[in-house]
Formats: structure tokens, sequence, C-alpha cells
């Protein structure tokens, strides 16, 4: 990518520097390799709850203090658990970063998973999933990914299944925590307005100290090739209904991948990377469905993963019509783009 340097410190932490100086502020990233298409049954859901516990705190920088912190000095953080890896962040005033730099280099080692948290945060995580049930997309979603997928670990919802929300232990967590946090399976990004020499000097003073771990012996298990056509039907209380329509799609590496990002685009309007609709109306699928009242609502999703993944087609049906009307239609329109 134009404009990035790419450094690796001696013990294994890759280091991505943009320098931005259209505004002062500086964006800091810490990614670790480890998602949930790692996870085995029974820890269904660890690597979303082991980052929530990275926001307890250390003995250097206590969890009741770290927003106070944060918004002091005019930043904001956060972070966000994926199928294919765990990222936090903090964006702050550029003469503020230093905060930042050092917050994640102290929980990347220091972080106590205390018994008590952990409990407590336990709630968090089942509500989060509760909330998630409310919705009738959630529990069609899940149905579909795990039709999908027997075998590899993108079967499996990011929250996690219930049963292993209830069972899972504080060692489980601190234990996947070990495991995987340490630099030589981390990436660090900064991208703003900083110096890349003097960025990457204060970068190494903090973080090249820190002893890499034993490579993590990674979850993975390829997922079988599918025979056949594969059909779930969910029922819930509700007065919609719901289409969803998945297509096996290659990695993020394949150059085939970029050619289905710009057929979602066709399909279901313009999107960013991983989908997300900015408007559909010019968009096929928009034509085809909504347009002509089968449904309320069509939209796509492609997200770019490690392992291949699926090309997701949501529609939301009006009351008067019926899923093999929405089907038939989705069918004709997909044949029309391929033919």
């Amino acid at each position: 990518m134009a404009g990035v340097t790419r450094h690796q410190l001696d013990n294994g932490l890759t280091v991505l520097l943009k320098e931005q100086h259209s505004a002062p502020v500086i964006s800091w990233w810490v990614l670790y390799r480890i998602g949930s298409r790692n996870e085995r049954t029974g820890q269904t859901g660890v690597s979303h709850w082991t980052e929530h516990m990275m926001f307890k705190g250390t003995e250097q920088f206590p969890g009741g203090q770290l927003d106070k912190m944060i918004s002091r000095e005019g930043g904001t953080w956060n972070a966000q658990t994926s199928m294919d890896y765990t990222a936090y962040f903090e964006t702050m005033p550029a003469d503020r970063i230093d905060l930042a730099l050092r917050l994640e280099a102290d929980r990347m080692v220091n972080a106590r998973f205390e018994p008590d948290e952990v409990e407590s945060e336990r709630t968090v995580i089942i509500s989060e999933r509760q909330g998630a049930e409310n919705s009738p997309l959630f529990w069609l979603g899940e149905e579909v990914r795990a039709a999908a997928f027997r075998v590899h670990g993108y079967h499996h919802e990011i929250l996690g299944d219930m049963a292993d929300l209830h069972s899972m232990t504080r060692d489980d967590l601190y234990g996947h925590y070990k495991s995987h946090y340490m630099p030589n399976n981390a990436i660090a990004v900064a991208v703003g307005d900083f110096d890349s020499p003097a960025m990457l000097k204060r970068i190494e003073a903090l973080y090249g100290a820190i002893p890499p771990g034993s490579p993590p012996k990674m979850f993975q298990r390829p997922e079988p090739e599918q025979q056949g056509e594969r059909r779930v039907r969910v029922e819930r209380p509700g007065n919609n209904a719901f289409l969803e329509v998945a297509y096996r799609a290659p990695a993020a590496t394949d150059p085939d991948w970029f050619k289905m990002a710009i057929l979602n685009s066709i399909l279901t309007g313009p999107s960013g990377m991983g989908g997300g609709s900015v408007d559909n109306k010019t968009s096929r699928l928009y034509r085809a469905l909504v347009k002509t009242e089968i449904a309320a609502d069509a939209d796509g999703s492609l997200m770019p993963t490690i392992d291949p993944y699926l090309f997701d087609i949501m529609a939301t049906l009006r009351p008067d019509r019926t899923l093999e009307e929405a089907e038939a239609a989705l069918d004709a329109e997909m044949q029309r783009i391929t033919s």
C-alpha cells in the first residue's frame, strides 16, 4: 500500500506505519491473529470474551480509570472481535498518543483476569447474546452458517454458543490470552500525524523488550467439499418472513474475491469492504425484489476472510408475499447475471 512502511521487531512484532498529516491525530491499533475461527467446541466465544476482559485493566492501568484517562486526553478507544482476528485501538490527539502506546504494551502481558471480574463479565456476555437473539435475523444467520460449515471454525457465531458461555472458566479465558497475546502473534499499526523514525523508535522502546512466546497452535479444520444444496427453515414468533441465500465465496487472498466484490455491488448496491450498502436503489436485486413489491428490503454481504466464506443475500418479505416468490425472483436475477 502506498505510503505504508513495514517493520518487524526482533521479538516478531509486525509494525505498519502510515503518516497522514491532514489532522493532528493518530490512530493506534494492535491486532492479534486469533478469532472465532480458531475456537474449539466448548470454548466458542472465548476470543470475544477475552476482548472484554482486556478492558478490566492492569496494575499500571486500573480498569476503572482507563475510560477517564483516555477521555481526559481527548481520545477514544474500543476493540472488535472478528472471525479471523481480535483488534484494539485508540485514536488520540497526536501529542497524546504515548498513552495509547503504553496502554497496549502493558495489557499485552499484564492483563489480570480477576475471577470476580470474569464472573461479572459472564453476565454481560450472556446478555449480549440474549440481546442478539431478539432479532430473527440472528437466528436465521446462525442456522445458515451452521449449515454451511459443518467442520470449519466459521461454523459458530463470534458471540459463541450459549452453553459455552455458561460453562467457560477463568482458566479457559486466561489460557487463551497467554497462548495468543504475544508480540510474534500481533500486528501494530499507526496512522496519522507523526514522524515515522521517531514513532518506530518509541514503539521499539515500549514493545521491543516484550518476550516472544511459543508460536500458538491454532485450531483449524478444513471444511469438506459441499456435495449439494443445503436448506434450513427457522420458525420463530413474529410477523415478518426473511429469505437468506448464501453462496460459497473465496478467501480474500484469492483474485476472484475482488470480482465477487464487484458482483456484490452490481447485485445489492455500492458497498465497502465487508459489505454494507450505501444506497442500493439502483441495484439489480432492489429492482427485482423491492420495486416489484415482493420484498421491503434486499441486501448483500461479502466479508474479506482468511479462509473461503460466504456471499450472503438477505431479503425482508412484504407481508402478503411468499418465500417461494422471493426465491424465484432471486434465482432469475442470478441466472441473468451469470448467463
